[in-house]
């Protein structure tokens, strides 16, 4: 199972990227579309007695980062109009009663939460079709908004119009000869029809995609076969675009998919989150903003065929054999083929934008102390094709059951949480994470300072064996306090990885009840419950403790260990005598490394001030709160415009403006490869310095406790 949970602070499209937690998400998912940890090098925590399922994620982010009109009439269905109801809050005490503890929290938690009801959820919820914008995805969102007003929570919804991408009639030739017709398709491919000699490139990682350049085939104008897998298809395309491909086929091999070789691949490839065509800003109704494009949409075509039709294809190609880290397990292959010249295929992508009213559904647990304070729980409603079981289904029926379960707490049992839960059920999640990163792009001003957490339910259950957790650095404490004591084998890694290996059926068809339950032993009911606990456990002790569990210690091995190889590497380059002594001179690193010290200053500052805060001052615990709830928010880098880069977090986004992007140009001129721009690297220097003295200076608190640090 999958809970990520993202620290908000994706300002403006980096909602399941960067600021989430554990428990997903991702903005972002949601935001997830960065640069990927693999597996291999996720530190393992402790080893215990492994329960039956697999993946809670948590993704944590700071808002600052987070995250129709369908094109023939629909049946009507009953609108999703706000209900004013009555303020549960109103006649409960001001002050949090102090006759709960901790103990009685998990108890009462527990005791609302149950396999049977989870099971009816799922009958309830269960949709064989449910795309956004769809009857059926509104007909979800007015279920889901009855829940909220049942349990008073003063329900509320948005509404969007956005831009999605439906398939029309794609195609794939060799030579002559037709592969096939599929039915899957990449939302937000380019269109067109292109011809090129087809290369088979593995993954699409960038270290398969080297290792062609390094036999000397030459992608230009190329059709690029993948197989799926590793990481998403957006990266896919965006590593294949770098070396000028003309398109992209991906397939899935059954060395990582097991399910039939017809079956039909769904997804999108816009290297972003939320609407491509009106990148930094929502898409409510009515804005004036011109019609632009995310620079997250691919220039190339993109195309999923069935494994089928990749036999077909590599049984036609030529040329030298693929090495053995390429290899798969496809029917009827002998080997794997790289391609030659004469193998020639045509890719034909007809994909149409159509524009869908889309609606997200809110509902609040009032906090009693800081109520402009809040975390936030969502989970994805619709599903591109099919089912969409676990990567929706089961998100949405855990939000209904956390609602109605944390409600009865407050209403009932005298649960008084110092902070308020917001619960928000999203649409067209499966374009990006649309519905979400609107949203936080529509009231940017008022959440990067008060959605301090989000947790995503978003493929929450996956399989069984294990769990793994993917999330901000700030939150590594915290998810080892909430997993380690349901005995996980548990696994750390940030940013979230793509990969689904004990449940391969995301995006097809196959993502249904009955083989989701098969993949959790048939205890689908039990893991939903352990589920929503750990979920539920989190997000109260976010809303009841006096003091964020953010560890910001985290953050300073992680900026040193860059911040070192960027010195080292700049050392290196000047005893290489890779460049001449006035372009020495210039190249110096001696600032960002004084504003990594900075950083480590103010986290151990911070640490010493809330070991000796009063916790009964509220006011000082709020100062202290928004210190920590800062530090994600603050490095996304103010020098980047949001409409561009869709990721602007330094450490964890992509572009120029990351200290990857840094160390890949400083790598580029120790090799003194055409094209290094020195006025570019001393300006990517400097403006790397300045956003982790920024973050030190905010962390530090008010400006006359820095004591001229900087």
């Amino acid at each position: 199972m999958r809970l990520i949970c993202l620290f908000l602070m994706l300002v403006s499209r980096e909602i399941l990227c960067v600021i989430w937690m554990l428990m997903l998400i991702s903005l972002p998912s949601l935001m997830g579309n960065l640069v990927h940890t693999p597996a291999s090098t996720w530190p393992r925590m402790q080893k215990m007695t492994p329960l039956h399922f697999n993946d809670y994620w948590v993704l944590c982010f700071i808002p600052g980062y987070l995250v129709g009109y369908v094109s023939h009439r629909r049946p009507k269905v009953a609108p999703c109009e706000s209900v004013v109801t009555e303020d549960p809050s109103e006649n409960i005490p001001l002050h949090p009663s102090t006759s709960l503890d901790w103990g009685d929290l998990k108890r009462l938690l527990s005791e609302k939460l149950s396999a049977e009801a989870f099971d009816r959820k799922f009958s309830d919820y269960g949709m064989d079709s449910h795309d956004a914008g769809s009857s059926e995805d509104e007909i979800l969102a007015v279920k889901v908004k009855t829940v909220f007003e049942q349990q008073r929570m003063n329900p509320w919804t948005d509404q969007l119009f956005v831009k999605v991408d439906t398939p029309t009639s794609n195609k794939i030739m060799f030579g002559s000869d037709v592969i096939g017709t599929p039915q899957g398709y990449l939302a937000y491919s380019a269109t067109g029809t292109k011809q090129g000699r087809v290369v088979y490139a593995n993954y699409g990682l960038p270290k398969d995609l080297e290792y062609l350049v390094h036999l000397k085939i030459n992608l230009d104008d190329c059709v690029v076969l993948l197989r799926a897998g590793k990481i998403s298809y957006a990266e896919k395309v965006a590593n294949v675009a770098k070396h000028n491909a003309a398109a992209v086929l991906i397939y899935p091999d059954p060395s990582d998919y097991d399910f039939t070789s017809s079956t039909e691949l769904y997804g999108h490839v816009h290297l972003g989150s939320g609407d491509p065509y009106t990148p930094g800003f929502p898409s409510f109704n009515h804005t004036q903003f011109p019609r632009v494009q995310s620079s997250g949409l691919p220039t190339v075509l993109a195309q999923t065929i069935t494994a089928d039709m990749a036999v077909k294809i590599f049984l036609k190609m030529t040329g030298g054999e693929a090495p053995s880290d390429f290899i798969g397990k496809l029917k009827g292959l002998s080997t794997y083929k790289l391609g030659s010249d004469q193998d020639q295929v045509t890719v034909t992508v007809s994909n149409a934008l159509v524009e869908k009213r889309i609606h997200n559904v809110f509902g609040v647990i009032k906090g009693f102390i800081d109520s402009d304070r809040y975390v936030v729980i969502g989970a994805q409603r619709d599903s591109q094709k099919g089912p969409g079981f676990a990567k929706s289904t089961v998100g949405t029926a855990l939000l209904v059951e956390l609602a109605r379960g944390i409600s009865e707490m407050v209403n009932k049992d005298g649960f008084r949480p110092r902070r308020s839960l917001v619960f928000a059920s999203w649409s067209a999640g499966d374009y990006g994470s649309i519905g979400a990163t609107e949203w936080l792009e529509g009231y940017l001003s008022s959440l990067h300072m008060k959605a301090f957490t989000y947790i995503s339910l978003d493929g929450v259950i996956r399989g069984h064996e294990m769990l793994k957790a993917s999330a901000s650095p700030l939150l590594f404490s915290f998810i080892s306090y909430t997993f380690l004591k349901y005995k996980y084998v548990l696994f750390f890694s940030f940013p979230l990885p793509q990969n689904s290996a004990n449940y391969p059926y995301f995006g097809t068809i196959l993502d249904n009840k009955i083989n989701l339950d098969s993949s959790t032993s048939h205890k689908l009911g039990r893991v939903a419950v352990t589920a929503a606990q750990l979920a539920g456990q989190m997000a109260l002790t976010l809303v009841h403790d006096h003091l964020l569990m953010l560890d910001v210690n985290k953050y300073k091995n992680t900026i040193s260990s860059r911040v070192n190889k960027i010195y080292l590497l700049i050392d290196e380059i000047k005893l290489a005598g890779a460049v001449n002594d006035s372009v020495s001179a210039a190249l110096i690193a001696d600032w960002l490394t004084s504003a990594t010290g900075s950083y480590r200053r103010a986290a151990n500052d911070l640490s010493t001030a809330a070991k000796s805060s009063d916790l009964e001052n509220v006011e000082a615990c709020r100062i202290l709160n928004d210190r920590y709830m800062k530090v994600e928010y603050n490095f996304l880098s103010p020098y980047v415009s949001p409409k561009d880069v869709p990721f602007r977090h330094i450490l964890w986004g992509s572009g120029d403006h990351t200290l990857a992007a840094l160390l890949d140009h400083l790598t580029a001129l120790k090799g003194q490869t055409p094209g290094t721009n020195l006025d570019k690297l001393r300006n990517q220097l400097a403006l790397a310095t300045w956003t982790i003295q920024a973050c030190a200076n905010d962390l530090m608190g008010p400006i006359w406790e820095m004591q001229n640090e900087i």
